[in-house]
């Protein structure tokens, strides 16, 4: 089933590179227009999904990502109105240059070809994939997590509405609908040399796993390990504001706050507010023997902190000495996700942002930023912190190759 799966995605994926603009676009429409007709099925699929995943213990953050609402599903609709409304990639001369011999050469944006896109619980991943690979004239397969497959394949069938109306292969929009493991595997190994790029979202393991038996390019990032520094220059109130919603917006999402940095010299000042804000919110922190000493629920921090993605309400703290000192603890213990300053010094804020080696690095704003949608890509099919083609969100761009088009007037070469 699988390899079939390959072939005909291989086959959907030549008809997509050579449609016009306006039909995907009509297509992205009629998906967008078929998700909000389906809410009623999406959101029945999903009551069922949450049953079974609070049946076998699950709690949350996992809940929290798997849960879908009326909210969430318009959303996830105007999700696809975003990318639908995004310039088409395909097709675009990137550079233009002519030879001393006459030849022009131009640089032109084409699509990878198949996707293939392997995620966990959050089943507006479906969409939100489906819709970039379709914008830049890929074919995608999907492979949800078995946690939402009822959901998953609510909106997937949604999808498939839309490209049939806008005359588009069904195939270009594939679910893999069983929970199978082995199929991970598959895809993995290519899917007899169908499938030109895998795309992880998830936890940990499933990152560590593709990253280790893809048999193809992988676009991923393995932790979302992200620090919010706030520096002597740093405003409180903004500082508050900053930590607040980096770290306790959603706990639950790769853009997280994960580690708070103080700078040594406004201890004194903001250390205490800070960690009475977010201990009030309901976040446990983990502390140094200066956080600890500011307020008595703070408990001992352990070397593993600084190293953890908690993906819940609980935060790592620690004083620094200094803006060189914040991005000398970064660069140990991050994972160049996503990180952020807050200062309204200039020269340590561009010192910040020239040496954090992150593919996401902000300046007075919360690390939730991290984010296609905030990016203005209309989503994201997630966060690459390699640093090999792609970078920060994954936006429909990203999800290009180029070739080179030489137009010459009977030159040959001597």
């Amino acid at each position: 089933m699988m390899r079939d799966m390959g072939r005909r995605a291989r086959a959907a994926a030549r008809t997509l590179a050579l449609a016009a603009p306006e039909q995907k676009t009509q297509a992205l429409h009629a998906a967008a227009a078929a998700i909000r007709a389906a809410a009623p099925e999406i959101l029945a699929a999903n009551a069922d999904d949450v049953a079974k995943a609070t049946a076998d213990g699950m709690t949350g953050s996992f809940l929290d990502r798997l849960t879908l609402t009326p909210a969430r599903v318009e959303a996830m609709a105007e999700g696809v109105e975003q990318v639908a409304a995004l310039p088409d990639p395909i097709g675009l001369v990137t550079e233009r240059w002519t030879r001393p011999n006459g030849l022009i050469i131009e640089r032109v944006r084409t699509p990878l070809g198949v996707i293939g896109v392997i995620y966990e619980s959050r089943p507006n991943v479906t969409a939100d994939a489906a819709a970039l690979c379709l914008r830049a004239g890929n074919a995608v397969i999907l492979r949800g997590g078995s946690d939402s497959l009822a959901s998953s394949g609510a909106i997937h069938r949604a999808l498939v509405v839309g490209l049939t109306a806008a005359g588009l292969p069904e195939d270009a929009v594939q679910f893999v609908s069983v929970p199978d493991r082995a199929a991970v595997g598959h895809m993995l190994a290519g899917l007899g040399n169908t499938v030109d790029v895998i795309v992880p979202r998830g936890g940990k393991s499933l990152v560590a796993r593709v990253q280790s038996d893809a048999r193809v390019p992988v676009f991923a990032h393995l932790d979302g390990i992200n620090h919010v520094y706030v520096d002597k220059a740093a405003d409180l109130d903004m500082a508050k504001t900053v930590v607040l919603n980096a770290k306790m917006r959603r706990t639950g999402v790769c853009g997280a706050a994960e580690t708070l940095l103080v700078d040594r010299a406004v201890a004194g000042t903001h250390l205490k507010p800070l960690v009475e804000i977010l201990i009030d919110a309901g976040c446990e922190i983990r502390g140094d023997a200066e956080v600890q000493a500011v307020d008595g629920r703070v408990k001992p921090a352990v070397p593993e902190d600084w190293d953890t993605e908690y993906l819940d309400a609980i935060i790592a703290a620690k004083v620094v000495d200094g803006v060189g000192d914040a991005i000398a603890h970064i660069e140990a213990h991050g994972s160049h996700h996503t990180d952020s300053i807050v200062t309204e010094d200039a020269a340590a804020a561009d010192r910040f942002l020239a040496e954090v080696d992150s593919a996401i690095v902000l300046h007075n704003a919360s690390t939730q930023f991290a984010d296609g949608g905030e990016f203005g890509f209309g989503a994201e099919i997630g966060i690459a912190t390699g640093r090999m083609h792609a970078r920060g969100p994954v936006g429909a761009e990203q999800l290009t190759s180029f070739k080179y088009r030489i137009h010459g007037s009977g030159q040959t070469r001597p």
